[in-house]
């Protein structure tokens, strides 16, 4: 059992894009509305470990991860780009132009995201493949499991969200917002191309 709650915290308290999103709308103060993003994720997450947990790796076929790979790359470059560019602004008008922020990061694109994010089956399969059947998990069991680890997907980019508003406190200059926007741009470009090329370019050649 502790070996099942080792794996899933190391792979999913690791920085990736939807953990570097939460930090990033953290930064920004967007706490609310990323609550409900993070709660997306970690429902997409919760389906995807019943899913897989009820069907086994069959249901994995490779032709389909090689589409949510590429879609996936995709999807994180769009953020990416839409980080890159995003109007920062810090008077005392902008609460207006954050809550029209805030709605663009809730529960949906929380959802999608998670699904379409080839980490999340990294996560997955090994555990209902693997530790799952090594420790006698099955039947009503997947899904107190199932419920719990959904939990971890919950919990982490909440404390990346929470690791950004304490830093956002400290910073008052727009000039160190459109750095750190270009930062996070940058990473996610690179978490894009790593997926792109690792989970689609080398399985498809």
């Amino acid at each position: 059992m502790i070996e099942i709650f080792a794996y899933a915290f190391g792979i999913m308290y690791t920085p990736g894009p939807f953990n570097l999103l939460s930090l990033h709308a953290g930064l920004n103060g967007h706490r609310y509305s990323t609550l409900r993003f993070c709660f997306g994720g970690a429902s997409s997450m919760l389906l995807l470990f019943l899913i897989f947990g009820y069907t086994g790796a069959w249901f994995v076929k490779p032709e389909y991860q090689l589409f949510i790979s590429c879609v996936g790359s995709f999807y994180i470059a769009y953020l990416a780009y839409k980080i890159a560019f995003n109007k920062i602004n810090l008077s005392t008008t902008a609460k207006a132009n954050k809550t029209i922020q805030d709605s663009k990061l809730g529960f949906k694109a929380g959802f999608i995201m998670q699904f379409l994010n080839p980490k999340s089956f990294i996560a997955i399969l090994p555990i209902v493949t693997v530790q799952f059947p090594a420790t006698q998990v099955t039947g009503g069991s997947i899904l107190i499991w199932s419920l719990i680890l959904s939990g971890f997907a919950f919990g982490a980019p909440s404390s990346y969200l929470l690791m950004g508003t304490c830093l956002g406190r400290f910073i008052d200059n727009p000039r160190y917002f459109y750095i750190f926007n270009r930062g996070m741009a940058l990473l996610l470009l690179y978490v894009a191309g790593d997926i792109a090329y690792t989970h689609f370019y080398l399985k498809l050649i």
